[in-house]
C-alpha cells in the first residue's frame, strides 16, 4: 500500500518538463542552414516594409523633390498608401504581392531588391520622364524579434540601419541574459511553414564570424535558457512534498486510533 502510494505522487515528478518555456525547440539531426556572413548578403525589400522615397531631378543638383507634389493621403494597410514622413520624403507600403504604387510610374516590383537596386531600378524608369532621377529609398519599419534568453525579456527591436548584424541586435535587445546559453543562438528566418533556422555559437571568438550576419525583416533571435533543473525539480517536488507531509500525519493520525 505505502510503495502504491509513493509512486502514485511521484509519478508527477519525473513526467514533468523540466524548462517548459523552451520555444522553437529542433531535433538532433536537424538540417540548420549554412551561415552567411556580412559580405555575402544585403537587406532585401519584403512585403509591408514602409518605404522613405523622394525623387530629385538633374542627379539632386538643383534639390528639386518631385514627390512634394503629390497629395499625401492617411492610410494604413492598404495596396500602395501614402503620407508624407516629415524628412522631405513620402511613405508607401509594399502590398503583400511585393508591389509599391509610385507617383507617375504606377505599381513597381521591388521585393527582394537591395536598396541599392531598387534605387537604381527607379531611376531608369523614371529617366523617361526627368533628366537625370535621383532617388533616394530606405525602409522605415524594418524590425526582428529578440529573445535573448530570459522569460519576459523578449523584445521587438527596430533596426534603424541599412546593413544591422545579429551581433548589433543582440546588443539592441541588451545582450544574452544570465540565463541564456550563448552556444545555442538560433536565426529563424522566412516563411513560419517552412523557416530557415541557422544555429550560431556565440560562445567563442570563431563565432563572431557567423554574428556578422546581415538580418531581414522580421527575422527571430531566439537564445536558448538554460535549463535550470534545481530550481525546477525544487518547484516540482513543493507541493508534492506537501502532499505526502499530510498524507503521512493523516496516516498516523489514523493508526493511533
Amino acid at each position: 500500500m505505502r510503495k502504491c502510494l509513493l509512486i502514485f505522487l511521484l509519478a508527477p515528478l519525473f513526467s514533468c518538463n523540466i524548462n517548459p518555456s523552451i520555444m522553437f525547440k529542433t531535433g538532433k539531426d536537424y538540417p540548420y542552414k549554412v551561415d552567411q556572413t556580412i559580405g555575402n548578403v544585403e537587406y532585401r525589400i519584403a512585403p509591408n516594409d514602409i518605404l522613405g522615397f523622394s525623387v530629385f531631378t538633374n542627379d539632386g543638383f538643383k534639390l528639386i523633390d518631385l514627390t512634394t507634389g503629390v497629395t499625401s493621403l492617411t492610410a494604413t494597410g492598404s495596396s500602395g498608401s501614402q503620407s508624407s514622413s516629415g524628412n522631405n520624403s513620402t511613405r508607401f507600403i509594399v502590398d503583400v504581392e511585393g508591389f509599391v504604387k509610385l507617383p507617375i510610374i504606377g505599381r513597381v516590383k521591388v521585393e527582394e531588391l537591395s536598396i541599392r537596386e531598387a534605387e537604381k531600378m527607379l531611376e531608369e524608369k523614371f529617366s523617361v520622364y526627368y533628366n537625370k532621377p535621383f532617388v533616394m529609398l530606405n525602409v522605415l519599419n524594418r524590425r526582428v524579434m529578440v529573445f535573448p534568453g530570459t522569460g519576459g525579456s523578449g523584445k521587438v527591436v527596430i533596426l534603424e540601419n541599412e546593413n544591422t548584424t545579429l551581433i548589433e541586435a543582440l546588443a539592441l535587445a541588451g545582450g544574452i541574459t544570465e540565463t541564456g546559453k550563448s552556444k545555442v543562438v538560433k536565426l529563424i528566418r522566412g516563411d513560419s511553414r517552412n523557416p530557415q533556422v541557422h544555429l550560431i555559437d556565440l560562445s567563442t571568438v570563431e563565432g563572431m564570424k557567423q554574428s556578422n550576419m546581415l538580418l531581414q525583416a522580421s527575422d527571430i533571435i531566439y537564445v536558448e535558457p538554460v535549463k535550470n533543473v534545481s530550481n525546477a525539480v525544487l518547484a516540482k517536488i513543493a507541493p508534492i512534498v506537501g502532499i505526502v507531509t499530510s498524507v503521512l500525519l493523516l496516516y498516523e493520525i489514523v493508526l493511533r486510533r
